[in-house]
């Protein structure tokens, strides 16, 4: 089983009992922006009254679910961890939606797209671009920095600009989201 193989299994398996989710982290910012390779895949749950039988059955013998409930710092939430049992090693992490007032709001705004050949429910753009700075304000991480950059990029002329600076302003991202804007050429030049 290869990286996209585990995702789509973790999808179905979703899907088929019936938990309600969306696709986040770097697939997401790769629909949006430009695709990168990753060590994981980020899924949000809506619940976390999840039936591990039935999960565990419905991932099959290639993933491990570790059903050991974790904190995870950096968005001080609380997941679980699936463990792709073949080489290349590979995570699938299944953050359990919280209360937070933005977090609540992306989730409600989350839309159908693709990734891996299948479709799922993503966070829109302006999201993408929202949650990788505070993650990187949070978590000091570059990549998510790029990855914001890309899809400004790509996405360019279609995003709801006061959406992202209301929520930019709210967790103190705002001057980081402006270079970010400064730093992407307005034209680009044919080489």
């Amino acid at each position: 089983m290869n990286n996209d193989e585990a995702v789509v299994a973790v999808v179905k398996a979703l899907e088929a009992i019936g938990v309600p989710f969306m696709v986040t982290g770097s697939f997401a910012s790769n629909f949006y922006g430009v695709p990168r390779a990753t060590k994981d895949a980020d899924f949000i749950l809506e619940t976390d009254a999840i039936d591990f039988a039935r999960l565990r059955s419905a991932l099959g013998p290639e993933l491990q679910l570790d059903p050991q409930l974790s904190f995870e710092g950096v968005t001080t939430t609380f997941r679980y961890q699936i463990h792709k049992r073949s080489s290349p090693p590979f995570t699938i992490e299944l953050f359990i939606l919280s209360n937070d007032p933005y977090d609540l709001e992306r989730f409600r705004r989350r839309r159908r797209g693709t990734t891996v050949g299948v479709p799922v429910e993503l966070p829109s753009p302006e999201d993408v671009i929202i949650n990788k700075l505070r993650w990187s304000k949070q978590g000091r991480r570059t990549k998510d920095i790029d990855d914001a950059r890309n899809v400004i990029a790509v996405q360019t002329g279609r995003l709801d600009w006061d959406y992202i600076h209301r929520w930019c302003d709210v967790h103190g991202t705002r001057e980081l989201l402006e270079n970010i804007r400064r730093s992407i050429p307005t034209k680009i030049e044919p080489g």
